[in-house]
Order: structure tokens, then sequence, then C-alpha cells
């Protein structure tokens, strides 16, 4: 009774939904711990082993989680016949809510895995600290490879759902002219299955960590400290969260377009998120699969991965990058087209090849399920299937390159407004390039087997991901910011960030070509000395690159809370989200949208996008 009635106290409290969240998780977890406690007392076995108990436990602790953040009060309550509350707090206490509207919960996405996102990049501070010698500096190495693993998973999982998950839901909804999404109780479960995560990643300090990289391959993951099992625990919860979210997005696209919004008219984002979903939807089940084999492996002596016991560790491998590949678009390819909405715009012309464009994104998600293995060329695969995955992942560079050629064709002879959100874009770019052009070395067997483990593949995987994803995170932020707060920043001090990030981040990741091609392999803690040159020189890009998030940390927060205001549509753009005001009243628009153009009709006199309330409104 007094846990009721503490749960009752915290309704008004702005942490409120979090507390009972916390407390219901709390009363879950101990029941799931003590029914996998009782059932392994009953066989014989060690009740209180923390793998079999924390596994047990987690599942009950997170359904307690979910009901008591929201989903009893607004969902659950529904199943047994009983009103919901369908009370929804103001101001800042929504951003704490199980909210139902896409918008705050696009913003819950953005902070949270910003959070993220620099808990990542102090961890790489700390990994580049290390390598300014070759000897020991902070870690030993399996300290070493516990921060690295950490710094590797928690920034995969900031690729995968920053972009989606934050300007997806509060961005597509309005550019396609809809209220919502189709499913607003789901999209507000799969924020907050997601919010565990990186409580998860920073439990796993207290369980001793984990040293498996955030592959994970078996028999490590099979046999090292139980941080695995939270590690393991926190993908899959992600995946959860990532197939809720991807069904929700793959029907409001198809659904809940406004009137004459043809998928002909389809903003370019639009087009990236949606294929991104498609892939999240199909093969995100996949590696959830291939961490609970692991964990049923480590925890209840079963025998996937184990050779000795008729196991295959290859059929890890198998599972895991036949999504961890499409997910390399995941992260990659909502940058790509978010980085093609803004050049379209600043650039003032029609997206060059739009059609093709869209085909190339289509093709690469099709394509991007039959070239998993080209990540496996040096475990023994035979002839033909290495000429099959070679001869793939050469044909998935041709819809990548429709890409290139639909941004640099938008380009040429556009009128270019160099503001921030187009330099981050036109980065984005120039950095895919890179990672594109050093891939080709990493599709062909021979050249693969020499750089195979080695920085060289940092350096592409960083240009590929951070590149494309991350940049592309930024451009969106800051193209996108004054239609969240209805305030605008200091181009300024925007610029400043851009140039540091920009400059930090080639400093930073061009040396480890060079020491790559060199023999320098990556996870590792130490190297010859003659490696150390460039390996300090990557530190001090490192260091430079950390150090220009405060300038981005400080300009945001600060416009954020008293930035000049900003007009509806300060970039003169032409979709439908700079149609409403800033920030979009809680159904988007006052009326009804209808989709009359396309919404890069640049420099065609008279050309409207979309009408309102039986006017006219143009983007720009």
């Amino acid at each position: 009774m007094a846990a009721t009635a503490l749960i009752a106290r915290t309704r008004d409290w702005a942490f409120g939904p979090i507390l009972r969240g916390l407390l219901t998780g709390l009363v879950g977890f101990s029941l799931g711990a003590g029914f996998t406690a009782g059932v392994r007392a009953l066989a014989g076995a060690d009740a209180i082993a923390f793998g079999p108990v924390i596994f047990g436990g987690y599942w009950f602790g997170l359904a307690g989680w979910l009901l008591g953040v929201g989903v009893w009060r607004t969902w659950a309550r529904e199943w047994l016949g009983m009103p919901v509350d369908w009370t929804m707090r103001n101001g800042w206490q929504r951003y704490f809510d199980f909210t139902t509207d896409h918008k705050v919960i696009g913003v819950q996405y953005l902070v949270t895995f910003l959070g993220m996102f620099f808990l990542a990049g102090l961890l790489a501070m700390l990994m580049r600290i290390e390598h300014l010698t070759g000897g020991q500096v902070l870690f030993s190495p399996s300290q070493y490879n516990y921060v690295m693993s950490l710094h590797g998973i928690t920034m995969i999982f900031v690729a995968v759902a920053a972009v989606i998950g934050g300007f997806g839901n509060y961005a597509v909804p309005i550019m396609i002219g809809a209220a919502d999404m189709a499913y607003p109780r789901l999209n507000a479960l799969s924020y907050w299955l997601a919010a565990p995560v990186p409580v998860l990643l920073l439990a796993t300090f207290f369980a001793g960590g984990f040293d498996a990289g955030w592959t994970s391959y078996p028999p490590l993951a099979v046999e090292n400290r139980d941080g695995q099992i939270l590690f393991n625990l926190a993908f899959i919860t992600l995946g959860l969260s990532s197939i809720a979210g991807s069904i929700n997005f793959i029907v409001t696209v198809t659904k809940l377009r406004a009137r004459g919004l043809s998928f002909g008219r389809l903003p370019i984002f639009v087009w990236g998120v949606f294929a991104m979903s498609l892939l999240g939807f199909f093969f995100t089940q996949y590696v959830a699969a291939a961490m609970m084999m692991t964990l049923l492996d480590r925890l209840f002596g079963m025998v996937f991965f184990d050779a000795a016991g008729g196991g295959d560790p290859l059929l890890y491998q198998h599972i895991f990058w036949f999504y961890s590949h499409p997910a390399v678009y995941i992260m990659g390819i909502p940058g790509l087209a978010l980085a093609l909405e803004v050049i379209t715009h600043f650039s003032r012309k029609p997206l060059f090849a739009y059609r093709w464009v869209v085909g190339g994104i289509l093709a690469i998600t099709a394509l991007s399920a039959v070239v998993w293995a080209h990540h496996m060329f040096t475990a023994g695969l035979s002839d033909i299937e290495l000429f099959f995955f070679v001869t793939t992942t050469e044909l998935i560079s041709i819809p990548t390159g429709l890409i290139f050629l639909g941004a640099l064709g938008t380009i040429w002879g556009g009128r270019l407004w160099l503001r921030t959100p187009m330099l981050f874009a036109l980065a984005v770019i120039f950095n895919f390039l890179i990672g594109g052009l050093t891939g080709i070395f990493l599709a062909d067997v021979f050249t693969d087997i020499h750089l195979q483990d080695t920085f060289f593949v940092v350096a592409h995987f960083h240009y590929t991901i951070v590149g494309a994803g991350i940049f592309g995170l930024f451009a969106g932020i800051y193209y996108w910011f004054p239609k969240i707060t209805g305030r605008s920043y200091s181009e300024f001090w925007a610029k400043l960030h851009f140039w540091w990030m920009f400059l930090g981040f080639n400093m930073t990741f061009l040396p480890m070509f060079w020491l790559g091609l060199n023999g320098m392999n990556r996870r590792v803690a130490s190297y010859p000395s003659d490696l150390e040159a460039l390996n300090v020189v990557a530190s001090l890009g490192g260091f430079f690159l950390g150090a220009g998030f405060l300038v981005f940390l400080a300009n945001i927060v600060v416009s954020w809370v008293r930035g000049p205001a900003a007009s509806a549509n300060p970039w003169r753009a032409r979709t439908l989200e700079w149609h409403t005001s800033s920030p979009p009243p809680v159904e988007n628009f006052e009326s009804e949208p209808e989709v009359v153009g396309h919404p890069y009709d640049y420099g065609t006199p008279g050309a409207v996008h979309a009408m309102l309330a039986g006017a006219e409104e143009e983007g720009g």
C-alpha cells in the first residue's frame, strides 16, 4: 500500500513518470529475479547466479518500467475495460512524459541520443590518450578493450537511432501533412523502450565490463565478463524499439499522406526514412536472434556457436552481418537523404534526377540484403561465395553513385546559400565520398585480406558512418532548429562549430588510412614505436574535434533559451513543415493541407507545393 500511495503522489511531479517507471520496474525486476532464482533452486542449480537472475529479472523489470512510465495509464487500462488517462503535461515537463505528440518524441530521441553521442566522444578521447604512445598510458589491454567496445556500441546506437528517431519522428509527419504518426501510443512506446539502453550500457561498468567489441563474436562473447549480458540485453531492447518505430513509419508514410502527395512528390528525406524503415522492419530481428542465441549459449548451456558441441561459430557472423550490413545503410542513408534535402533547398534548384535518386535509395535497400558476407572475406568462405559477395558489393556502388549524381547535379549551377545546414550537407557528400572510395579496397578479397582488422577499416568506417550519419545529424539540427524551438541561433558560432568539426574530423581519421596500410591493428592498446608520430597527430585531431562540441552545446542551449524569434520559414523552403508555424501547433496544421505540386520546383514561375485553408501557401 505504501508503494501504491507513493506512486500516486508522483503524478504531478516533474519527473513523476520516470520515477513511477523506476519503482514499478524495480518491483518487476524483483519478481522476475525471484522467480528465476526459485526455478533454478528447484532444478538444483545455483539459485543466485548473476547471469540467469539478471536475464530473468530484466524482462519483468522492462515490462514494469513501461507500465509505470505511461503504458498502464494511457494504454493497458483500456485492455481491461477501464478508462485511460490522456492527460498530457505542457511546458518542459512534457519531455519527461509518456506523450503521444510525435514532435515531443522526436526531441526526446534527439536529446537522449545526443547525450549518448557525447558519452561515446568522451570514451574516444580516452582511447586517443592511450594511443599518444605505443606503451601503456591509462589502461591495461583488457580495460582498453572495454572502453573501445563501449565507445563502439554507443556510437552505433546513436547512428542507428538519432536521425530516424529524432528527425524522423519530428519532421516526417509534418512533411507529409499528417497530424501525427499512425500509431501514437506505439510511437511513445518505441522511445521509452530505447530509454533503458544507455542505462544498461553504463551498468556494464559495475558488472566487469565487456571486451568483445561492438560485434561481440563468440566464443569471447560467451566466456567474457558479465557486462556482456547487459550489452546483449541493450542490443535486443534497442532492436525491439527499432522494429516498433519502423512499423510506425511504414504505415504513416503509406497511409497518412496529405491529399495530392503522391509517392512521386515525396520529399527525399521522407523517402530515406521510409526505405530505412523497411530495412529495420525486415532485418532487425536477425541481430536480436543472434544476441539471444549468445545468451542461451552463455547462460543455459546451449551450443549454437560451440564447435565442440556441434555448433558453428561462423553461424553468429552470418546472422549478425545479415542485419548489420543493412544497418550500415540504416545509419547512412537517412543522413544522405537529409543532406540531399538541405542541398536542394539551399541550392534553389530541383533535386537533380529525383526519380533516379529515389530508385538508387530503393536499390540500396534491396541489395543490402545480399552483401553481408563481405565482412567475412577472411573467415574461410568458398571461392563461389567470395565471388558472389564481391559481385554484389560492387553492384551496390551503382545506386550509391546515383545519390552522389543527384547531389552534384543539384549543386551544379545552383544559387548556393552557404548557411550552416548547407555546409554540413556538403560535408556529408565529401566525407561519404572518401568512405566510398576507400570501401572499394575492402570490397576486393585480395586487398581486404591485408587490410582486415587494421586502422584502415576504422578510418573507412568512420568516414562512412560519422561522415554521413553524424554530419547529417548536425545538418538536421541546424536546419530544423528554428522549426523545433521557434528561435534562431548564432550563425557565426554555428559556422565556427562546422569548421572546427570538419577539420578536426579529417585531422583525426585521415592519418588512420596510412596507419592501417602500415600494419596498425585496430582494437589494440599498444603499437610499434614507428607508428607513434601519426598516432599523435590523430590524437591531437581527436582532442581538437571533441573540444569543438563545446561550441555547439553553448550555441544551442543559449539560443534555445533566449535566441531571437524565428519566422515560420526562415529558409524560404517549399516542403510542408515550413508551411506551418514555428513551433507547429499540436496537430501540425490549422487546416488540412492539399499538395498541388512538387516540393522542389524551384525556378518554375508560379509553382506551388501546397495549399492551406483554400489559399496558396508558398514555401519560397
